[in-house]
């Protein structure tokens, strides 16, 4: 065989492959899940108590990718320590370890992460502190860009956590989180995790909802959604379980294929106060 036709051989061989992988859908589990953070306060719930319900339900449901909310830096360890998971994100109070993190976490052999970045939910986006009327805490939104290793696909990831407290803040963090995903993730697949502490009629989320660039998994699951309707639990086993504020959003590229809160709970303990929203989707 000639170098010509050898030559013409690989290039359709490696055309081929190249359209292959371009026309495989990624599908893999999302969640959103605020682990709550570790006080002593919680006594029987205190993470200690929780840490091994969390790591089995996120391995037993398979999570892909996830973000967490409340995490220090000591609980994303202790998730991680297993080997098969790494993050991104860092501490809310000073842009490394301290303080409570955003973090994506995700399968290693699953995803690559190509770039990645945080900012503030504040009018200083770009440095730690409080913005508008929050009084309490830094609140951090923790992005990454991943490629899926199984079917070349690539996406952007962001995961929020957003006041408790100041209405003003709730508002303009969502604003400013629309903003951001335009500025950085233009033109690619995203998905949005996050505890926005707020209800679906409410403010923050009215604002998400009526930019257009984001949907509702609860609202697009081609399945119907599984488990409560809330996504709170206080460690109370008679709570009313009705407040959504706990979400995976995604474009408008992006199939939802199923939605389900995870109502889990051992011995008449919950792996967390809130629990995980976890999604199946397919691009």
């Amino acid at each position: 065989m000639n170098t010509k036709i050898l030559n013409i051989l690989l290039f359709l061989l490696t055309a081929m492959t190249l359209s292959a992988q371009q026309n495989k859908m990624a599908s893999f589990n999302v969640a959103s899940f605020n682990i709550r953070m570790d006080t002593p306060n919680d006594k029987l719930n205190a993470w200690t108590y929780r840490k091994d319900m969390v790591n089995g339900l996120v391995r037993f449901h398979d999570f892909g990718i996830f973000g967490i909310q409340e995490g220090f830096h000591h609980q994303i360890m202790d998730i991680l320590t297993s080997g098969d998971y790494d993050y991104v994100g860092v501490g809310r109070d000073d842009g490394k370890e301290a303080g409570e993190h955003s973090a994506i976490i995700y399968r290693k052999e699953r995803f690559q992460v190509l770039d990645k970045g945080n900012f503030w939910f504040s009018e200083t986006p770009d440095v730690p502190g409080k913005g508008w009327d929050a009084t309490c805490c830094n609140r951090i939104c923790s992005w990454a860009k991943f490629k899926d290793k199984s079917s070349g696909k690539e996406f952007y990831f962001f995961n929020v956590h957003y006041d408790h407290q100041g209405k003003e803040a709730r508002r303009q963090s969502s604003f400013l989180l629309m903003k951001k995903i335009r500025e950085i993730a233009d033109g690619y697949p995203v998905i949005v995790t996050g505890d926005f502490n707020a209800t679906p009629d409410s403010e923050p989320i009215q604002i998400i909802l009526k930019d257009g660039l984001l949907n509702d998994s609860f609202a697009i699951s081609r399945q119907q959604p599984y488990g409560t309707v809330g996504t709170y639990n206080s460690f109370n086993l008679n709570s009313s379980m009705q407040n959504r504020i706990d979400y995976v959003w995604v474009t408008h590229d992006i199939v939802v294929n199923k939605y389900g809160v995870l109502n889990d709970v051992q011995l008449g303990h919950f792996p967390s106060d809130h629990f995980p929203v976890m999604v199946n989707v397919s691009f």
